[in-house]
């Protein structure tokens, strides 16, 4: 069994479950201690954080990973318990197999074979794990930055290790993502009874025309690689259950995935805005996840379409899109970023999996990306 399957298999068997490490990271911190990493443990709350560093000085490049996963869902669902792994025809199968358990142990195989074979290697390179992605996501990397940036910490490269790839290894290069930014909109209004409209106010009538502005703006046309600015609405709720009562409140929940042509203060008062002008007695809740980022041509970007290249047999597709990742609080201490890793297919779903042999080739690739960015 190769050094990396072996690890990953380990990792998997730990029910991490966000937040949970379950001593992912305790064991990830014992082998590069033996390597010659000095780690660090930065626990805030019951979020557990890695912090290892080897080398002094820049160029910083730092790669980025979690320990934490998804719960697995109904246990019966899987066709194998999801916290045992198992190989089936050529696949690694268990909860966070491919998010991203199998990376993390790339990570380390790949770290400890550069350290070995460059002792003396110029600048800093450093591993960063959190066991908060999946979750909330404030005591794990949120909080790390800020100590970073207290702390006067600099990096240069991050390299996060997210399923990014979609039908074979290296066939994608996430190179900046959007930001994230929730809406929790009440309305109020006056409850009664349907046959006396004239007592009541109905808040769902009233809101009506502001949602249907809301939903059909086009807030831009793009911008660079990233796609238009989107709002999804992903709750509505309304009423007691009851057909002959007007309800007294209404709820609507929302999201904006948006491009570095916004913020998140100008969406929220752009947004509050437009509902004060249909005369709406309202409250909204902002959740700001994270402000985009973006990565523009220079080492970070040629190294990895150049190692890309040689892993997939072709360019990569350079993307900003999907969800957000743990770079979102990175990128604003002034580090480019990018995100490399297996294929997602199978991600937070039952019977999550891994390709054995793209397992296997990840920590060359992450070697080669190192290298060529650390010692040429």
């Amino acid at each position: 069994m190769s050094e990396v399957l072996a690890l990953a298999r380990e990792l998997i068997a730990r029910p991490s479950v966000t937040p949970e490490d379950a001593g992912c990271q305790a064991m990830v911190a014992e082998r590069l201690r033996r390597a010659g990493f000095a780690c660090e443990s930065m626990r805030h709350g019951a979020v557990d954080n890695l912090w290892a560093t080897h080398g002094n000085g820049g160029p910083v490049l730092v790669l980025l990973g979690h320990t934490d996963v998804v719960p697995p869902g109904p246990r019966e669902a899987w066709a194998s318990d999801p916290f045992v792994p198992e190989i089936r025809d050529g696949m690694l199968y268990g909860r966070g197999a491919a998010d991203m358990k199998g990376s993390v142990a790339a990570f380390v195989v790949a770290l400890e074979r550069f350290v070995a074979a460059h002792p003396a290697h110029p600048g800093t390179v450093a591993l960063l794990l959190t066991s908060d992605e999946e979750g909330d996501a404030i005591d794990g990397v949120r909080r790390v930055a800020e100590t970073f940036r207290e702390r006067g910490q600099r990096i240069d490269w991050c390299i996060t290790g997210e399923p990014s790839s979609t039908a074979r290894l290296g066939d994608l290069l996430r190179v900046g993502r959007r930001g994230s930014l929730s809406g929790a909109l009440r309305v109020r209004g006056v409850q009664g009874h349907v046959a006396y409209p004239e007592q009541a106010r109905n808040p769902v009538h009233e809101a009506l025309a502001a949602l249907a502005e809301l939903t059909g703006r086009r807030w831009d046309e793009g911008y660079e690689s990233f796609p238009p600015t989107s709002l999804q609405v992903s709750n509505v709720a309304a009423g007691t259950g009851a057909t002959n009562v007007i309800p007294g409140a209404l709820r609507v929940d929302f999201n904006l995935r948006y491009n570095p042509h916004w913020d998140a203060p100008r969406l929220e008062s752009e947004i509050e805005a437009m509902l004060a002008r249909h005369g709406l007695d309202f409250e909204l809740r902002w959740h700001r996840s994270g402000e985009p980022f973006f990565t523009p041509e220079g080492p970070l970007r040629a190294a990895a379409r150049e190692v890309l290249s040689e892993v997939a047999g072709a360019a990569p597709e350079e993307s900003t899109g999907g969800g957000t990742s743990d770079a979102r609080f990175i990128a604003p201490l002034g580090a480019q970023c990018i995100e490399v890793g297996p294929v997602n297919a199978s991600i937070h779903k039952v019977d999550e999996h891994m390709s054995v042999a793209d397992l296997e080739a990840l920590p060359g690739l992450y070697l080669a990306l190192v290298e060529k960015l650390l010692v040429g």
